[in-house]
């Protein structure tokens, strides 16, 4: 009897999670499912792509796909889910970003019209270089939706992104075979880092700020 995803994981680990999940996805709807998946982890950033991709290379491995099926269908599953953050960002617009940002405590108008235009000067290669980046790989698609970065630039960029991220880790899983799931351990920390750095440098930015808005109040009593 063939084997499947499913059985194979099953021997591995516990059923359930995201693993099972995506498992029954690729068992049964192959090629597409393990698209589905990825589409859905570009929208919900919580499902990792470091345990549905190396899965799906694992699958391709022992024969349930092909790996040419699991490359082109993670990669349009990835832009797919990128394109529906694009227009998210296209449709809340310019003008409802202004109007949220002058709400938020600890910002001025200045740092976003700062952040647009250097999004203007950077947004291919922030696009490009975000599609590899764990956390920001999905959120880079709505700053690229809200300043209506080209169309087809974007998708051309996303795709690219996208298919050297997905080749990396369904390639992993592909060679590691039962140990796919080292990858989900590696990339888990490069993710950890990534956060960490931006919890860091937002950190820095509001203590920046507070001791300006203090120094300011002081000048202005004495």
């Amino acid at each position: 009897m063939p084997f499947t995803t499913t059985s194979l994981v099953a021997a591995q680990q516990p059923a359930g999670g995201v693993a099972g999940w995506a498992t029954e996805l690729v068992d049964t709807m192959g090629g597409p499912g393990a698209g589905l998946a990825i589409a859905l982890e570009n929208l919900f950033p919580p499902l990792p792509s470091e345990v549905i991709l190396p899965l799906t290379g694992f699958a391709a491995g022992q024969g349930v796909i092909s790996l040419a099926s699991a490359l082109f269908w993670t990669t349009l599953g990835s832009v797919t889910g990128a394109a529906a953050l694009y227009w998210i960002g296209a449709l809340f617009g310019r003008e409802r970003m202004h109007a949220a940002w002058a709400k938020l405590p600890l910002v001025k108008a200045s740092d976003l019209e700062r952040t647009e235009r250097w999004f203007a000067r950077h947004g291919t290669k922030a696009v490009l270089l975000g599609r590899m980046v764990p956390v920001f790989r999905s959120l880079i698609s709505v700053p690229a939706g809200v300043e209506r970065m080209p169309l087809p630039v974007f998708l051309l960029l996303t795709t690219l992104g996208s298919f050297i991220w997905n080749t990396v880790l369904v390639m992993a899983g592909y060679w590691l075979g039962d140990s796919w799931d080292l990858v989900e351990g590696y990339v888990g920390i490069l993710s950890k880092a990534v956060l960490a750095l931006a919890v860091l440098a937002l950190a820095a930015f509001l203590a920046v700020r507070l001791r300006s808005r203090s120094e300011g109040r002081h000048r202005r009593v004495s």
